[in-house]
């Protein structure tokens, strides 16, 4: 049977985070020696916008940016990859939050260090904001795991806009996005958990609060590197407890700062699906996970076959991390789909 992917018409996708600033030493420099830095955006609800946009998607932002020449040239840059940013609202007070990023090579790993607190995102009353206005006529909402960690505030307005997505009828994707310098575990699983009766596709399984029924905690009867009936059996039980449509999940080998492999698992149409493992070389690691929720939203939205879904979201994982910057830029379909068939050659 000749499986016919679908057109993106119809689709309208939209996130809601916090956009930050990211500095960058030049040449893998250390901070500590850094003289200039080198300025991107990034985010990773924006992370994910920029990727669909650039693949053609029909995808909006929602954010809180101060009011300020930084705040405004923060949405510009999300605007120069045909992100619609209407919904975004130019607080009075607030900063906007900044990441210094010192990247690795060889051996030496990178690292993130966040100077967000306070931040004009983190402190906005989102009491104040109609989520079903903003949501209504869209057909895709994506929230991530990072947005509750940051406030109290941003707690509620990931709960506001689970709930007028799913009022609304929209598919609802949450990526987990366990950042362990923004809270703690046990924090985040009893937030998090409280989200999933809205979620309809989900990324990650961490933190979660589930166990098995033996009583296994789930994080504790999974190995990090798991055999397909070992993935599968999470998967399973993860879906029956929320019924989830489909859960994506990719792991990474780390052979060094400079190289990586990754791989993953996928729960769809009732089956789990395995990637082929995909090896090379780094250029810029982060948003490598947001490239992976991108690429299986886009294959969703296309209706690819489940292997190619599953192959083409670790392929657009793979091929960000030869870009600077947060965001998967590509805009060619069909340059990831020759990746996945690991196909080098020059295009001409």
């Amino acid at each position: 049977m000749i499986h016919q992917e679908k057109s993106l018409a119809g689709n309208r996708f939209i996130t809601m985070g916090e956009v930050m600033m990211r500095l960058t030493p030049p040449n893998y420099e250390k901070l500590k020696n850094a003289t200039t830095f080198g300025i991107t955006y990034g985010g990773a609800e924006a992370n994910v916008a920029a990727a669909l946009a650039n693949l053609g998607v029909d995808a909006t932002y929602f954010s809180v940016v101060p009011d300020t020449a930084l705040g405004k040239a923060a949405i510009r840059y999300l605007r120069s990859n045909d992100v619609h940013c209407s919904p975004c609202i130019y607080a009075q007070g607030g900063r906007l939050g900044i990441y210094y990023l010192e990247e690795g090579f060889g051996v030496r790993s990178s690292k993130v260090f966040y100077d967000r607190k306070g931040s004009a995102f983190s402190r906005y009353d989102y009491s104040t904001v109609d989520f079903e206005k903003i949501l209504k006529g869209f057909t895709w909402l994506h929230m991530s795991g990072i947005t509750p960690a940051l406030s109290q505030n941003c707690r509620d307005l990931t709960m506001y806009a689970l709930k007028a997505a799913k009022d609304l009828g929209l598919t609802v994707s949450f990526d987990c996005n366990f950042r362990s310098a923004l809270w703690d575990w046990q924090e985040a699983r009893d937030c998090i958990t409280t989200y999933l009766p809205y979620v309809d596709v989900l990324f990650g399984i961490e933190p979660l609060n589930l166990k098995d029924e033996n009583g296994v905690d789930m994080k504790d009867s999974l190995p990090p590197y798991p055999s397909y009936k070992e993935q599968d059996r999470i998967f399973r039980e993860l879906h029956n407890r929320y019924n989830f449509k489909a859960i994506g999940r990719h792991l990474r080998y780390v052979h060094s700062g400079s190289e990586n492999s990754l791989k993953a698992f996928m729960w769809y149409d009732g089956e789990t699906f395995e990637s082929n493992l995909f090896r090379f070389s780094i250029l810029d690691r982060v948003g490598g996970g947001d490239a992976f929720a991108s690429g299986m939203i886009f294959g969703m939205m296309r209706e690819m076959d489940p292997d190619t879904l599953v192959n083409f979201a670790v392929a657009s994982s793979v091929i960000k991390h030869t870009m600077h910057g947060d965001f998967n830029i590509t805009d060619d379909e069909e340059s990831i789909k020759t990746l996945m068939n690991q196909n080098y050659d020059i295009k001409r």
